[in-house]
């Protein structure tokens, strides 16, 4: 009797204490958000500038596609190594580094003198200041939520990517057009400054972030007596890269990011050359296109919330949901790929083959479920590395495809194809083997309990 009514008495701080780190952790994922929406800036400015770059500097075709690519030369290897640093170094320090680098790499753009190789070495230094952010982001973001509620700040956090390109691309336009494409570098490096500057007043590790070092390591050791702490008891890492949990996220994410880079690279051309719109139209779709992939990561992660809040354990396994949401994804990729009507061929873009970012939501929540909080940010780390890889090969592939075939037409329709298989394979692999819950019990890693309260 006396212990209830102690909490009853002690529930209205609690709430108020709750209440405020809620307010913190949603004002940390708002910043992160922006961040995200940096980032993807960056990636834009090539594509919308190419005509005026190679035009100023003389570069061919084949010039300028070295120059994309010199981008992805170090991504995937920086997403893996300074994952690791996650382990030694605070996030909020990673985050700014990675935002003051950024900006680095985009200033030096603004200077006339700065030409071909100064767009290589930049472009370098871009990649790999911006491999690590995706896992680093969700792995800070991940020490403010406990793991049942987490599902929709990541779903937030991706809409950055998404909306990066919805906002940057109408914007940067503008600016290209005013005051010329070296601008458009350096407007994306100053909004990389000032995020830096808000991140450096107001960016804090969250209550359930894990110790660093060799607190982790006494942490661990720790655990293994039979203690708790946020670090978690450490998994080698062999046993979660080769879980069935982690082997199948990682797929479906390189499957989804596949499709994404294929779009980014390829879409206009494809609905320019293939459907007959102008260039204006193609770019107004992918737009679009951009917008239903940021509605569809929110509505997920809204569906998901809903069902977390009701504190019910779920009746089907994590990947059953977004493995059929694959499933009806790829369905559609390969209806885009055979029909000739382009009013269709826009809605489906728009709408159902936007399902495929669901995937990047689940993997990174099931992922995150089974590591433990000390090693998250290297697991989380290892998925961005594997599906980074499609960002490379999926525009080289599509377009050696479109090259190979007797038409353009032919070709994109084999690469869209190829596309849906890979959805429809990594839908059907989700829904067998994507169990977070069942290999966190397997690896014996703890659900993350509710973020603590304030004391007093």
């Amino acid at each position: 009797m006396s212990a209830r009514t102690g909490e009853a008495t002690a529930a209205p701080a609690e709430t108020d204490g709750a209440r405020q780190l809620r307010r913190r952790a949603w004002g940390t994922t708002w910043l992160l958000l922006t961040f995200m929406l940096v980032n993807f800036a960056d990636k834009t400015v090539m594509g919308l500038a190419a005509d005026p770059i190679r035009e100023e500097l003389g570069l061919t075709r084949g010039d300028f596609g070295t120059a994309q690519s010199a981008f992805f030369a170090l991504f995937s290897l920086a997403a893996l190594g300074g994952s690791f640093l996650t382990r030694r170094v605070r996030t909020t320090v990673l985050l700014l580094g990675m935002a003051l680098l950024w900006s680095a790499a985009q200033l030096p753009m603004l200077l006339g003198a700065a030409g071909f190789g100064t767009l290589l070495a930049t472009r370098v230094l871009l990649g790999a200041a911006e491999g690590p952010a995706a896992p680093v982001a969700v792995h800070h973001l991940h020490g403010w939520f406990a793991q049942r509620e987490r599902t929709l700040p990541t779903a937030v956090l991706m809409v950055g990517a998404a909306g990066g390109v919805a906002v940057s691309a109408p914007l940067l336009t503008v600016v290209i057009d005013v005051w010329g494409w070296r601008w458009a570098f350096g407007s994306v490096g100053l909004a990389g400054l000032v995020w830096a500057l808000c991140w450096y007043a107001r960016g804090a590790d969250g209550p359930l972030a894990p110790p660093l070092g060799r607190r982790a390591a006494s942490a661990a050791a720790g655990d293994s007596a039979g203690g708790d702490s946020a670090g978690g008891a450490f998994v080698p890492y062999r046993r979660l890269l080769l879980s069935g949990t982690w082997l199948t996220a990682a797929f479906g994410a390189f499957a989804s990011y596949w499709l994404l880079s294929a779009g980014l690279t390829w879409a206009p051309d494809y609905l320019h050359e293939v459907s007959g719109l102008s260039l204006k139209q193609s770019g107004a779709v992918v737009t679009a296109t951009a917008v239903g992939n940021a509605v569809v990561l929110l509505a997920h992660g809204l569906l998901a919330r809903r069902a977390s809040s009701k504190g019910t354990v779920p009746r089907w396994p994590a990947g059953l949901g977004g493995g059929l949401v694959m499933c009806v994804a790829a369905v559609s990729i390969a209806a885009f790929a055979e029909v000739d009507a382009v009013g269709v061929k826009i809605a489906l873009m728009v709408g159902p083959m936007a399902l495929t970012n669901v995937i990047l939501t689940v993997s990174q929540t099931a992922v995150a479920r089974i590591a433990p909080a000390g090693q998250r940010g290297v697991v989380l780390g290892a998925l961005a590395f594997v599906y980074a890889l499609a960002g490379v090969l999926s525009p080289l592939v599509t377009g050696r495809m479109v090259d190979a075939a007797a038409s353009v037409p032919e070709g994109y329709h084999h690469a869209y194809l190829l596309m849906a298989a890979l959805v429809a394979a990594a839908g059907v692999l989700a829904v067998c083997f994507l169990r977070p819950e069942r290999d966190a019990v397997r690896l014996d890693v703890p659900e993350t309990p509710a973020v603590p309260l304030p004391a007093g």
